[in-house]
């Protein structure tokens, strides 16, 4: 089946919102020691309840290594207490575990023959940060393969981490990041935005500046500004006028309540905290409760052993009032500098 003439767009096809129903969660099972310096061991009892809780509405898709690597992982999810029957596991290797850039983007036409199809975007492991990153870069493309559907390769580097939409036409992303000469030096800001519009089969794209310190992807949206509805974001602020983070976040504040949406509305804006500084090792960890993600019946929340956590999770069950609001503690987890949203990719149902 071939779309060689054509973008996504021009056939129809358009990245849901990760609101909308999922067939299945995309994940790859974290093994590599250097992510987690030390204490990658520690993680494992957290993520096996990421992946309980996921299971719980919908299939949980696990790229791995090996038969050696699949044993490791079932022994963890049994002992979580895991739906083992919503959990498949698929022997892709991988470099790295940030499924949400290295994974597949799904986008669908509930109207064409060919419902379902991907984009693989080049990855490069955030501007070349983390090499070798070869087995990751093709992880969309044997997905497609095994699931014999179209693959589409725009050619230039993206990740999932690095745009936010809302099912209705926007995207929303960071000039911090995607303006990064280390992602796609020969490509200006419009060059990049005929990208997104024809390759996520969206129709306007929204900027903010910034990201939050300690984030080594050059500053990726899932750690600031989330869609919750088409018209709503949630999106952390600094309460400590101190704290390094206070100016950058609210930049963005300003930025998002200047914009428009398609029908020429403002976002509802929803602030969100910020939690407490995070340092390990003399490292500050990019800990943000913007990197939450939601599965078809609850929003997963990193907490992070922090008085505010509580705050955070009741401003975000508001926010989606037909799921339930979990926080997982995460504060093992970000050591590898990233969290839940960071780490899962959804596959949209069609």
């Amino acid at each position: 089946m071939a779309f060689d003439h054509t973008t996504p767009k021009q056939s129809g096809y358009f990245f849901p919102a990760e609101f909308a129903q999922h067939e299945a969660t995309w994940l790859s099972w974290p093994h590599k020691e250097a992510s987690w310096p030390g204490k990658i061991h520690t993680i494992y009892p957290y993520y096996a309840q990421f992946i309980k809780t996921l299971a719980l509405s919908e299939k949980v898709r696990i790229n791995v290594a090996d038969e050696a690597m699949k044993q490791f992982a079932l022994q963890h999810l049994q002992q979580a207490g895991a739906d083992l029957s919503q959990v498949e596991f698929f022997f892709h290797p991988t470099n790295d575990a940030w499924c949400r850039d290295h994974g597949p983007a799904f986008l669908i036409n509930p109207n064409a023959e060919q419902k379902k199809v991907i984009v693989d975007w080049g990855y490069n492991a955030w501007g070349d940060k983390y090499p070798p990153y070869d087995l990751d870069d093709i992880i969309p493309t044997l997905i497609g393969k095994h699931y014999n559907l179209p693959v589409f390769h725009p050619g230039i580097v993206m990740e999932g981490g690095s745009v936010e939409f809302n099912g209705a036409g926007t995207l929303l992303t960071s000039t911090t990041c995607l303006l990064n000469p280390n992602r796609n030096p020969h490509l200006n800001q419009q060059q990049i935005e005929e990208y997104l519009i024809n390759y996520y089969g969206v129709e306007q794209i929204l900027w903010v500046d910034e990201g939050i310190v300690g984030d080594d992807t050059d500053g990726h949206i899932d750690d600031t500004v989330r869609f919750v509805n088409e018209d709503t974001v949630l999106t952390v602020v600094e309460e400590n006028k101190a704290d390094e983070n206070y100016e950058l976040l609210q930049h963005n504040l300003q930025q998002l309540k200047q914009m428009r949406l398609l029908n020429d509305k403002q976002l509802n804006i929803v602030e969100l905290p910020m939690p407490d500084e995070i340092v390990y090792e003399d490292q500050r960890l990019p800990a943000s409760y913007a990197n939450f993600y939601i599965s078809n019946k609850h929003v997963i929340v990193p907490t992070y052993q922090c008085a505010k956590d509580d705050k955070a999770l009741q401003i975000i069950q508001q926010c989606f009032p037909s799921r339930e609001v979990i926080g997982i503690d995460s504060t093992e987890i970000i050591w590898g500098l990233g969290s839940f949203h960071c780490l899962s990719q959804q596959e949209p149902l069609v």
